[in-house]
Order: C-alpha cells, then sequence, then structure tokens
C-alpha cells in the first residue's frame, strides 16, 4: 500500500482520550493517519533564530509527524500576516478586515518554498500527498519545481470567495494558478465548488471539460467535493468517558430548573458571536417569561490573539456581554456565561449533552463540526436541539437543524424561542435524521473518497478535447452558473431524509 503523506500549516494531534484541545481539522487528519502508514508533515508551532530546515520525527497515539520550526519573520508575514490577515478575512467575505502587504506575500511564498524543500527529501515513489487548508496554496507548485511527480491533492477546509471578491486580492491569477499544480482539489460544499469554477471559467479563461475535469493556464486538473465529516466512534468513546459523565452532571445541576444554550468555538469575527448575543439579547426581550429560565454558555478560546482583528472583537464581546448581564441579571443569576479557555473534547461533549441548545452560527464557515458533534453527543431519548447558520456548509447536510439567518437579530431570538419549546417527539425525530446523516458521511467516509479520487486523477488518462463550458468571460460563466445550480438542486440527498420546514430556511 502506498503511503499518505499529509501537510498542513501546523501539526498538532489530538492526544488519545481527547487530553488536547484541537479543532476539526486536526481531528480529520489524525483519523486519516491512523488507517494509512505514512506521515504528517508540517509547522512545529515553534520558532527559531534562522531557519534550519531539520525536520524533526515524533510519534504522538500512533500518528507519525514530522515538524520544522520557523523564523520568527515566516511567523509575523505568512501566518499572522497573508494566512490570517489576508487570506482568511477575504476568504470569509470580510474585505473590511483584509489587509494587503507586498511583505506579507513575499513571507507566505518564502515559507511555501522552505515547507517544499524539507518535505521533497522524505517523498518516495508511490507515495500520496494530501495538502491542506489556504496556507499552503502554492506548495504543489513548489513541490512541482522540485521535480516532484507523485499525486498531489490539496483541500480546502474553509470557503472560496465568489470571484468579484477575489478578484480584490493582489495577484490572485497567480494563487488560482498555483491550484492547477494539483491533480485533485477539494472542497467542502457545492457552493465553494461553484465560486472556484466560476473563477476558473470567467477570470482565467478556462474550460470545463466534457469528463468534469478544468483547463486553464495550460493545465489541467480535477475540482470535486467532499464534505468533511468526524470520527463517529472516536467521539462516542469521549462522550461515554468518566470524564465527559462528570462533566455532564456538573452542568447538569448548574442548569437545574434552566435550560442552558451552548456555543463552542474559536474567538473569530467570522463566527458571528456579536451577531449571536445580540440575537440572545432580542430573544430576551422579546420573551420575559424566559428571563431567569435561560441562560447562555459560550466557550470562546483566544487564538491568533496578536492579530487586531481578534483583539477588537474581545473588547467588543465582553462589553456586550456586561451589558446583557446588567440588563437581565440577579445577584444570583447571570443570563450570560462568556469563558475564553480551551476545554477538552471529553468535556465539551459533557457540556454538549447537557444543553438544550446547540447554537452554531457562524457568518461564513467551511463546514462547522461543533454542528456535528453537538449531535453526536446527544441523549437519542431527549435530545437537545441544533440551531444552525445557512452560511455554515453543514447546512447542506444538516437540514434538520432549525436553520436560521445570523445576521438577522429577530430570526436569531425566534429560532431559540422554536428550539427552547420544541416538543419532545419532534426533537426525536430531527435527532434521528441528523445522527443519520452524520454516520453516514463521517471522516472515514471523507478521506476514503479523497484518496480514492486522488488517486484515480492518475488513472483517467487525457481530458476531452471538447470543453462543455469552455467560455471566454462572464457572459458564458452566467450561462454555467445557471446549469450548475439545477445540478446543485437534482444533486441534494432526499431519499431516506426528513424534512421539516423551517422559517426561511
Amino acid at each position: 500500500m502506498s503511503r499518505l503523506i499529509v501537510v498542513s500549516n501546523r501539526v498538532n494531534p489530538p492526544e488519545k482520550g481527547g487530553e488536547a484541545p484541537a479543532g476539526g481539522l486536526a481531528v480529520a487528519i489524525a483519523a486519516a493517519l491512523k488507517e494509512y502508514s505514512g506521515f504528517w508533515f508540517g509547522w512545529s508551532g515553534q520558532t527559531a533564530a534562522t531557519f534550519t530546515g531539520e525536520v524533526k520525527e515524533s510519534r504522538v497515539d500512533d500518528v507519525t509527524v514530522m515538524t520544522v520550526d520557523l523564523e520568527e519573520s515566516d511567523y509575523q508575514e505568512y501566518y499572522n500576516g497573508y494566512a490570517n490577515g489576508t487570506l482568511w478575512p477575504l476568504f470569509h467575505y470580510r474585505i473590511d478586515l483584509t489587509a494587503y502587504d507586498r511583505s506579507f506575500g513575499e513571507g507566505y511564498g518564502r515559507v511555501n518554498r522552505r515547507f517544499a524543500e524539507a518535505l521533497a527529501p522524505l517523498i518516495q515513489p508511490g507515495d500520496v500527498i494530501w495538502v491542506h487548508d489556504y496556507h499552503l496554496f502554492p506548495l504543489g507548485w513548489e513541490l512541482r519545481r522540485l521535480g516532484i511527480t507523485n499525486p498531489i491533492g490539496f483541500f480546502l477546509h474553509i470557503p472560496w470567495p465568489a470571484p468579484q471578491l477575489l478578484t480584490t486580492l493582489p495577484r490572485h491569477r497567480a494563487l488560482v494558478e498555483a491550484m492547477f499544480h494539483y491533480d485533485l482539489v477539494g472542497f467542502q460544499t457545492d457552493e465553494w465548488l461553484w465560486a472556484f469554477e466560476s473563477y476558473v471559467l470567467g477570470e482565467a479563461g478556462g474550460g470545463w471539460a466534457r469528463d468534469g475535469r478544468l483547463n486553464a493556464f495550460g493545465k489541467t486538473m480535477r475540482a470535486k467535493v467532499f464534505p468533511i465529516g468526524l470520527d463517529v466512534e472516536a467521539f462516542a468513546e469521549l462522550a461515554a468517558s468518566e470524564t465527559a459523565v462528570r462533566t455532564y452532571d456538573r452542568m447538569a445541576a448548574h442548569a437545574a430548573f434552566r435550560s442552558m444554550v451552548v456555543g463552542v468555538e474559536r474567538l473569530d469575527y467570522s463566527k458571528g458571536l456579536e451577531e449571536r448575543l445580540l440575537g440572545f439579547q432580542r430573544f430576551l426581550e422579546d420573551n420575559p417569561v424566559q428571563r431567569g429560565k435561560v441562560f447562555y454558555l459560550q466557550i470562546a478560546p483566544t487564538s491568533r490573539g496578536e492579530v487586531e482583528a481578534y483583539q477588537d472583537i474581545r473588547v467588543r464581546l465582553d462589553a456586550l456581554t456586561g451589558r446583557i448581564n446588567s440588563m437581565y441579571g440577579d445577584m444570583d443569576f447571570s443570563p450570560v456565561r462568556f469563558v475564553n479557555r480551551n476545554y477538552r473534547r471529553d468535556e465539551l461533549a459533557g457540556v454538549y449533552r447537557a444543553a438544550k441548545v446547540g447554537l452554531v452560527t457562524p457568518l461564513r464557515d467551511g463546514m462547522n463540526l461543533v454542528a456535528k458533534e453537538y449531535v453526536a453527543a446527544q441523549n437519542p431519548d431527549d435530545p437537545g436541539v441544533l440551531v444552525l447558520s445557512r452560511f455554515a456548509g453543514a447546512a447542506r447536510q444538516m437540514i434538520e437543524a432549525v436553520i436560521v439567518n445570523p445576521f438577522s437579530h429577530e430570526e436569531m431570538a425566534e429560532a431559540l424561542k422554536r428550539a427552547l419549546t420544541m416538543e419532545r417527539a419532534e426533537r426525536v425525530d430531527r435527532w434521528q435524521a441528523l445522527m443519520e446523516g452524520v454516520r453516514r458521511t463521517d471522516v472515514r467516509t471523507w478521506r476514503d473518497a479523497f484518496v480514492s479520487a486522488l488517486k484515480a486523477t492518475r488513472e483517467a488518462g487525457p481530458v476531452s478535447e471538447l470543453p462543455v463550458a469552455a467560455s471566454r468571460g462572464w457572459r458564458g460563466v452566467q450561462a454555467f452558473d445557471l446549469a450548475r445550480q439545477a445540478q446543485i438542486r437534482d444533486q441534494r440527498p432526499a431519499v431516506g431524509r426528513m424534512r421539516l420546514r423551517d422559517p426561511g430556511a
């Protein structure tokens, strides 16, 4: 069996039992590698005085990891700068927060070259390389320059922006051209794939071939949708652990005679935390009878604290939390509890189970595995209700959640009221349908589908000569858009899934 080499910006595998906090990407990658021989390559999270290219090998919970240290200037320009100061806000539709600085772009290119130079000697014939996320768009190009001919795939965990937004990025064509050095590029949803194809056809003058591959920049590649999933079995073990049960008991005791609403995500402007608090405030305003009977727990560990935009949101959230608590609190009760710290995944499983409502309302998100974790943690006999933003990638799959527009405070308030007053029979029906989807589209399905498709790209042969949508300019893209919309509607799952109408869904 060929080895699977996974590459991401940060290498941070979750340790056994969930002792170390980890994001959705880290959990999914670790689950993928446990089934394949190979290793995980990337940044160690440490900085050094100078970049040496030395690769350090270790093993964490049956996963082999290979890491390199970066220079401080690399960290500032590549990570804080281009990745999180430029690409992250732009790809999450926050052009007002996007920073364009030439040094950021130079640092981004430099680190991708350094990653490629450190990784290339470790690659063997037959290896399959899987690159992850927006930090490493050019890595495939850099590996090809070094003579690597192995199959290389790329998966984007965050949204892909509309072409009109992407064109505000200096050298946007070079970024997209770099993606054509991969054999396969994966997206979380059809919406993000559609936006990418629209750019290729309209801005890059590319073509959409009969066999589904894209042609542009003198190269061909395949782009497909691979919605990421949860490691359901591993999470079920965490949810049944002693720590999870103890945490559930603790939170259930605090929620005695009250209903708990919970949100869990990084402190980030894309997560809609400010809008969520305003929606909860509107819920309390509109429903006086619920005051004192409901509290909202928001767990939001600080991330990227050196970036100014993240410092600003922390200040605003603290002020808003204080205002709501002063208006609707009592001497023995606060309606909002805002916690800026990490919790272990087994602890979070207990918190999810104790919550009557899981509030997952990002303004824009690639997928959002918190929504799936909340569902997986519920008591089947008395489950809570998932309130989910229509702008999260998960909403394309989890249609039985209460779908909400997070920009509307009124709609958020109505969704909370509906979730908190929902009859048990409806809650059970919704949960059963959601859990069926979580199991069916788990992390193994995602991993195997991507790796199989990547290997198949080398077996597909030459591209069909007749491009179906080889348009030049936006007139052809508009026709393509109409056809793509029809295709998306036709491909949405309907069989075996319960469909419940939600206002605005």
